[in-house]
């Protein structure tokens, strides 16, 4: 049964008001039961919660569920994230789950072809594989993994295979702001939250559009306004967009500008004497590549550290004298001649961070992230914010934004990356290791010092044949599309085909760009069709239950790593077992009894496989105060922000502001502010001098033009869920290419006109949108990258910030011509 339009309509009226009903997935026996709605008028409608499917803000919904199937959605009025309110994508995100096309067997690559196989032949074919492989198998995990799939896939990696070849594709996304905050306070994660944008009076975006991005959060501050709260915001960006619609400045910038933007900032602070030196001396520290010389000036500093090089991630201290003579060569007219943006636009903005009254937010997302000088402009926003004293106090602090629902929660805290362990520890320290053995009751030794293979180069790997020394012959990839979302594609993906000794596995949901290739397919439950836990962008950690039954024979990623351990312990593989014999992954009832929860019809059952998980995991958070809440607190909350300290009386306390004293439980009472995992070891965040650079790939004849890449409001990453929704599709249905109306003159380009783009990489057929919701200053292009029968990532730039290991998908060179023009007759191959 199918609710018609009325009750539909009804049904998402009542929504917003209800609680929750009893849930239909095993729940703890701890756990406070929820309210049922309190006016269910639609007989047969069972409500739940659950954060939304899609990027990191971290919306709640309700979930409306009828007959075993989901049939309305809701914002949850309940939760403080969103207050109710959905984005497009988030009040159609129901409809993610019943595409047409969803995968329902194991499909295995025979002659050519997938075909149907049993979920044992697939289990024991993965498993065969990672022996087989030994240490040239790859995880590849995702920002979409749940914390317990995130979990799950690290301890047999680490502790079951000795083996770092794990990375997430948050490594394409986030890892920019994760070596930023590491190599500015010491830990990941921002020590500001969302209640900022209810109390700033400037908002500056750094490179990023939320009025189409991250929507939800925009309306805050937008929404303000219409309350008659003065508000300023600032939009610093390479294109007009829909936030540049509501911007009172615009900072039309160059390609890298910001790193000159930033100096700037810091350059006029010091010449008006406004830095606040009183936070500063207490509070911190300079930080530099190199040390220089007495009297280096800004070239000599250039010139040593190209002679050099950097030194490492934390780099070396300089004074604060030093620091004032190299940042001195950011004159507003140097910045200007560097960024693009005239010299009275930079002026105004260091007056904002001057101005002392002001309560100043930054954010931020892929603009700086994926940048191949990404660590270095976070460290640069973090360090104006720090020099100028707009930080720490609500509504005056930098904070970055993620694209994905757990980007935070299940790589950056659960340590999903190859130099990554859990909770914040790190493969080559020895008492992170040791630390991680014991906890696992591993013997010693076990886990494995050498740092893996980030992403790019784990798919070059892949991709380079054996012969040639290939290091990786078989990646298990599962909740993402690299066929379709690596830089490169040609390079880094497609490359495999014609490689019979290489070998793909993909738990997946639909088919994609990825599965094209795949020679094992796995098919996936999604969201509400299981139990999780997921880890928003201001350090939210939320959980939901499994609601409704995944399709066919479509099982959860968890219990496919649980399943894959469990058949290589049975093979003998010594790894799968602890120092005392037993398998890695054993779960007890309450009776101490085993459960074998490697077979699904036991993996909801006697036990919640997702809290044994999660509970283990949360007794890592400890060493670097990112306490999570206790699984049953997350049960009855829209989400707790971490660190949750247990109170007095038993409860539990989310914590608002970190490092800042009457907010933050760790930080000593005197202190006011205490950076306590600060790099130098003394409570100081570190101020960095980065110098401007030049991106990797410039304009040049043959390739005049800079292209961008993003993504729209409509869909979300590569499509492969958005564009299974009709309306969602309807609404945006292909890809384009946007250009600069004057250029587009010139060149004889009509609106809508089909054009050839090509990059040094390769090249494809687009039409032209000229003055739509975004419009590109002239020289530049943008193409988004939802739609895989225009996959724009076969042109982009592969090149990767050298800390974070980030590709910079928005600074290729690329040049364009109209189809009509095009010599049927000339070379099909791309020349650089």
């Amino acid at each position: 049964m199918s609710l018609d339009r009325r009750e539909a309509m009804k049904v998402a009226a009542m929504s917003a008001a209800c609680g929750l009903a009893g849930s239909m997935a095993s729940r703890s026996s701890a756990a406070p039961e929820p309210p049922v709605p309190a006016n269910p008028n639609v007989p047969g409608v069972e409500w739940d919660k659950a954060p939304c499917r899609f990027c990191g803000t971290g919306c709640h919904v309700q979930v409306g569920v009828q007959d075993g199937k989901v049939v309305a959605i809701a914002g949850d009025q309940q939760a403080e994230v969103n207050r109710g309110l959905l984005c497009v994508k988030g009040y159609h995100v129901g409809g993610i789950l019943y595409g047409a096309d969803r995968l329902t067997k194991p499909l295995l690559r025979v002659d050519g072809k997938l075909e149907p196989i049993e979920w044992d032949e697939a289990i024991d074919i993965v498993a065969r594989r990672i022996m087989e492989a030994g240490p040239k198998f790859g995880m590849y995990l995702s920002g979409q993994s749940t914390i317990p799939e995130g979990y799950a896939g690290n301890k047999l990696m680490r502790g079951g295979l000795s083996n770092n070849h794990l990375d997430a594709n948050a490594r394409l996304c986030m890892a920019s702001a994760v070596t930023g905050f590491l190599s500015t306070y010491g830990v990941d994660e921002p020590a500001s939250c969302y209640d900022d944008l209810d109390t700033c009076d400037t908002l500056i975006l750094w490179g990023n559009n939320p009025a189409e991005m991250h929507p939800v959060l925009f309306s805050r501050v937008v929404d303000r306004r219409v309350r008659g709260d003065k508000i300023d915001i600032i939009d610093i960006g390479t294109r007009w967009t829909r936030t540049t619609e509501r911007a009172d400045h615009h900072l039309l910038m160059k390609p890298h500008g910001d790193l000159a933007i930033a100096n700037c900032v810091a350059q006029q602070l010091i010449e008006w004497g406004e830095v606040d030196e009183d936070f500063v001396a207490k509070h911190c520290n300079f930080r530099a590549d190199r040390t220089p010389e007495q009297s280096c000036t800004h070239d000599d500093y250039i010139a040593m550290v190209a002679e050099k090089g950097a030194a490492g991630l934390f780099g070396e201290p300089i004074d604060y004298a030093q620091y004032k003579e190299l940042v001195s060569f950011y004159t507003p007219e140097k910045a200007s001649e560097l960024s693009g943006v005239p010299v009275e636009q930079l002026v105004m903005l260091a007056k904002v961070f001057a101005d002392k009254k002001r309560k100043i937010v930054s954010l931020w997302c892929m603009g700086m992230n994926q940048h191949t000088a990404g660590t270095a402009i976070n460290n640069l926003v973090h360090g104006i914010h720090l020099l100028s004293g707009h930080w720490g106090k609500p509504g005056d602090g930098p904070q970055s934004l993620t694209g994905q629902p757990s980007a935070c929660g299940t790589v950056r805290e659960v340590g999903t990356l190859s130099h990554a362990l859990p909770g914040g520890r790190l493969v080559a320290k020895p008492e992170h290791r040791a630390d991680i053995e014991q906890r696992w009751n591993l013997p010693e030794g076990r886990l494995n010092p050498e740092i893996g293979f980030h992403t790019v180069k784990m798919f070059e790997e892949f991709c380079k044949p054996t012969a040639e020394g290939g290091g990786i012959n078989t990646i298990w990839v599962q909740v993402t599309n690299p066929g379709q979302s690596l830089p490169n594609t040609h390079k880094l993906f497609k490359a495999k085909e014609g490689q019979p000794d290489k070998f793909l596995i993909v738990s997946e949901v639909y088919p994609t760009a990825t599965t094209e290739l795949a020679d094992l397919v796995l098919p996936s439950a999604m969201w509400v069709e299981k139990n999780g836990v997921y880890g928003n962008s201001e350090r939210r950690t939320q959980q939901w239950f499994k609601m409704v039954d995944p399709p066919g024979e479509a099982r959860d990623d968890c219990w496919q790593t649980i399943a894959v351990a469990r058949r290589l312990f049975e093979l003998g593989l010594e790894g799968l077992k602890d120092k005392d014999g037993e398998w890695l992954f054993t779960v007890r009832d309450e009776a101490g009894e085993e459960v074998p929860i490697w077979e699904w019809e036991n993996y909801y059952g006697r036990v919640n496989v997702d809290k044994a998980l999660f509970e283990e995991y949360r007794q890592f958070t400890y060493m670097k105060h990112k306490n999570v809440a206790p699984y049953d607190e997350l049960v009855a909350h829209r989400g707790m922000r971490w660190p949750v300290i247990e109170t007095a009386n038993g409860g539990f306390k989310e914590t608002r502001w970190r490092f800042v004293e009457g907010s933050d439980t760790y930080v000593e009472p005197g202190k006011g502010f205490q950076f306590y995992h600060s790099v130098t070891n003394d409570d100081r965040a570190l101020i960095w001098f980065r110098p401007h650079q030049d991106p990797a790939e410039t304009c040049s004849e043959p390739y005049p033009f800079m292209l961008t890449t993003g993504r729209v409001l409509e869909h979300w990453h590569t499509g492969t869920m958005t564009r299974r929704v009709k309306q969602l599709s309807n609404a945006m249905p292909k890809a384009y290419l946007e250009m600069n109306a004057e250029d587009a003159r010139e060149m004889g380009i009509a609106n809508g006109e089909e054009v050839e783009v090509r990059t040094a990489r390769g090249k494809m057929r687009l039409p032209v949108w000229l003055n739509g919701r975004a419009r590109p200053p002239r020289g530049t292009l943008f193409v988004p990258f939802f739609d895989e029968t225009a996959s724009i990532n076969d042109l982009t730039l592969d090149a990767i910030d050298p800390f974070s290991k980030q590709p910079d998908y928005k600074k290729s060179a690329a040049r364009v011509t109209k189809t009509a023009d095009l010599d049927p007759h000339s070379s099909d191959e791309v020349q650089p």
